[in-house]
Parts: C-alpha cells; structure tokens; sequence
C-alpha cells in the first residue's frame, strides 16, 4: 500500500475567476511588495494571463508582444503602460496615508 499523495503545481491564476479576486490579488501583492516593483509587474501579468492576453491586448491598445514584454519577469514597463494596464484589468491606482 502506497501512501503517497499526488499534488499538481500551484498556478495562481487558476483561482483568478472573478473581477473581485482578482482585485483582492492585486491588493495584496501591493501590500505584500514593500519595495520590489518586479513583484506588482508579476502580479499584473498574473491577472492579465487570468483574464486573457488578447483581450488586454485589445483594451491597452499595446501590441501583444510589447504587452508580454512589459509584464515578463525581466520588464520594465512604463508608468503609462502600468496605468493602461490596470485600466484594462478593471483596477485604479489610488493613494492612502502611509
């Protein structure tokens, strides 16, 4: 008798189903960044994959390459493409008291 347990690997964006997830994702990875904008880029492209490149594509008006690029591990998007990428994903960039 074989006791093991078959575990497959963790994809984040399985669980990105609804507009609200994936906010309270985004959210949390704000919260969680500190000082690392690699990880809000991460975060970004996880919802975007989530919710479909070619319809980020389609609402960033960003070619699908560039759009893959900005959110790769090495990216280094814009300020402006940051705001038309949370735009698209259905999120706004707002500020709170330290």
């Amino acid at each position: 008798m074989s006791n093991k347990i078959k575990t497959t690997p963790w994809n984040v964006r399985d669980h990105l189903k609804i507009d609200e997830d994936c906010q309270l994702y985004i959210e949390a990875c704000f919260e969680e960044a500190g000082d690392d904008p690699a990880f809000i880029i991460k975060a970004l492209g996880d919802v975007a994959r989530a919710k479909g490149m070619m319809q980020i594509t389609r609402e960033t008006g960003l070619a699908r390459e560039s759009l893959y690029r900005a959110l790769s591990e090495h990216g280094n998007p814009s300020f402006a493409t940051v705001m038309r990428i949370t735009r698209a994903l259905g999120v706004r960039l707002t500020t709170v008291p330290a």
